[in-house]
């Protein structure tokens, strides 16, 4: 499967539980996506050396400092890098929003069948109540995810 830009969505009563995923972010933070729950969230899976990570960061981070404002959380999950590269592309492309360093890949594993590793960056919707409502396979095409993400606020909880 490759990420080619592609995106699906599911409606609320398709949708699978929500995500359990809790781990600990670069700068040593416990992060628990059901602390989150009641907002929408947007989850990127990323790493440093790719391309399309790194292409669709400026996007990303626009996204989040239009969206944050009407609780939108954002999350990075970051399977592959050590601390220091993370941090690294974080701060090059100031990432306002966590990312967790998923060395043991549960968060892969939280999302699967949903986040092909072989398809990086992949970004996944979240419902108020946690559960995916839309992913995106590949780099993001921001207008696509603005409206994943409206889509997901304007639903009725």
């Amino acid at each position: 499967m490759a990420g080619d830009g592609t995106f699906a969505t599911w409606a609320p009563d398709e949708r699978a539980a929500p995500i359990s995923l809790v781990g600990t972010t670069y700068t040593g933070e416990k992060l628990d996506l059901a602390d989150w729950r009641g907002d929408v969230v947007v989850v990127n899976f990323w790493y440093a050396a790719c391309p399309p990570c790194r292409a669709e960061a400026p996007d990303l981070r626009a996204i989040y400092e239009d969206y944050s404002p009407d609780g939108v959380k954002m999350l990075g999950v970051n399977p592959r890098d050590d601390a220091g590269t993370a941090q690294a592309f974080e701060r090059t492309f100031e990432v306002p929003y966590p990312s967790l360093h998923d060395a043991d890949a549960r968060g892969v594993a939280a999302f699967e069948g949903l986040v092909p590793l072989q398809a990086m960056p992949t970004t996944v919707v979240l419902d108020r109540q946690g559960r995916v409502s839309a992913r995106i396979l590949g780099q993001i095409d921001p207008t696509i995810l603005r409206g994943l993400i409206d889509d997901a606020l304007a639903e009725e909880i």
